[in-house]
């Protein structure tokens, strides 16, 4: 297949180029240009996907056979990409996001539950629903949390700054809140695996790891990973309602339950997660926490000592 990926050269875009290049498609990126491609070769169109005219003007001409909309994040990011595809694209992919789902006593969500209004995702979800109106042939995918090496957001990372320096980890609530986090790696393999698959075609997939975990366990789990035993990582509970943290970011999750089903993914998709939370976690530990000297960096704490203070 001849694919176009939107993006392509950060995080999951990575992932994916690499994972369809080694499957023998034809991989074409467009973005802005300012990175590598992740695998050498590949032909790269440079240009912002939010000029319109530019857009067109760069891609009016192309034909792909499937189409991997990575970094859509609002309605008119997509459109103009669909208007220019609708009719000669066998598949367009679009990357949402489990954060859409409105928040709920019955969890773990699956793809049916009602959506969020209010949600920050949701341009996402109003791109979910032009893609079934205009009659294309998509599928969207609907990660929970994200890791893995190159991760840009500060997840796993965040709790290892904490474990490394020996520092307690500060986290809301009583650490019983339950999350779930998907390996990135494990993400392509599914978006790969929709390709070709007519029972895919407008569908909606949770993708994330299989098994779900509470904050303090995540904690620990991010400990052995770093090579600690779990009764050595230093927890301390705080109300995050006693503190204004302002725009400074206290914790990297959302403090609420937030864990969604992988049966239809793994059922329709003939895919299952390659990584556990221990291997995904070492995997990101080794391979790119202290690949990249992270350990040993100038890391910001100051949030940490405010909780710290004002919980003694």
């Amino acid at each position: 297949m001849r694919i176009l990926i939107m993006g392509g050269t950060r995080f999951i875009g990575v992932y994916l180029t690499q994972l369809l290049v080694q499957k023998g498609h034809e991989v074409v990126l467009f973005n802005r240009g300012n990175r590598p491609t992740p695998v050498e070769g590949v032909r790269q169109i440079t240009g912002d996907r939010t000029d319109t005219t530019q857009l067109k003007e760069k891609l009016a001409k192309e034909n792909f056979d499937a189409i991997f909309d990575n970094n859509g994040r609002e309605l008119s990011d997509t459109q103009p990409l669909v208007e220019i595809f609708q009719d000669r694209v066998q598949h367009f992919i679009y990357m949402s996001s489990a954060g859409v789902y409105l928040k709920s006593d019955q969890l773990p969500h699956i793809e049916g539950d009602p959506v969020d209004p209010q949600s920050r995702h949701r341009g996402k979800h109003e791109t979910e629903a032009y893609l079934k109106e205009v009659e294309i042939p998509f599928t969207s995918i609907r990660p929970t949390y994200i890791y893995g090496p190159q991760n840009y957001n500060d997840l796993e990372a965040w709790f290892f700054d904490r474990i490394v320096r020996d520092r307690p980890v500060p986290i809301p609530g009583n650490g019983l809140h339950i999350t779930q986090l998907g390996h990135v790696k494990d993400l392509a393999g599914a978006m790969a695996n929709v390709l070709g698959n007519s029972q895919a075609i407008k569908q909606i997939y949770n993708v994330s790891g299989d098994r779900f975990v509470t904050f303090d366990g995540l904690a620990r789990a991010c400990g052995v990973a770093a090579g600690k035993s779990p009764d050595q990582i230093k927890i301390v509970h705080y109300d995050p309602k006693k503190f204004d943290f302002g725009k400074r970011k206290a914790f990297p999750l959302r403090v609420q339950h937030f864990f969604a089903s992988v049966n239809k993914a793994m059922t329709q998709l003939n895919w299952q997660p390659e990584y556990d939370l221990i291997s995904g976690l070492k995997d990101s530990f080794q391979n790119d926490y202290l690949a990249s000297g992270r350990d040993k960096a100038e890391i910001d704490f100051s949030v940490d000592e405010e909780i710290l203070q004002g919980n003694s």
